[in-house]
């Protein structure tokens, strides 16, 4: 693959050479993962499995286009931009893109209100 360098020549860099970054998930992310599971396994053990392996596979293929997802609104309206989120089912996967990794802090069910989500979480 040839990329314009900063003097508009293409220069040659292979694909495999670009850092791809470490995908951390919190343990409040991967807390929300397994309770997620269980609750889908009383009825649905499949489903629950299927839907377990979907987010995280989501959330560990950001390391290929991090900036892929969009920016929290709920956070962005208190001033906070730092967080991204992607959809998965009716879950959003929320994560921050540091400098060496890329941090999942939270997978919240989608028709829950994020402030109150955020909230409970804050009081456990």
């Amino acid at each position: 693959m040839a990329l314009a360098g900063a003097d508009g020549k293409r220069t040659a860099q292979k694909v495999w050479r670009l850092k791809r970054l470490l995908v951390r998930w919190s343990e409040p992310a991967s807390n929300d993962l397994i309770e997620i599971v269980e609750f889908i396994e009383h009825d649905r053990p499949e489903a629950a499995r299927k839907l377990g392996r979907r987010l995280w596979l989501e959330g560990s293929r950001l390391n290929r286009n991090p900036r892929r997802g969009r920016i929290v609104p709920e956070l962005v309206e208190q001033g906070i931009s730092d967080y991204r989120q992607i959809p998965v089912a009716t879950y959003r996967v929320i994560y921050a893109v540091r400098a060496d990794s890329i941090d999942i802090v939270a997978v919240i069910d989608g028709r829950r209100d994020l402030q109150d989500a955020l909230f409970r979480r804050l009081i456990r």
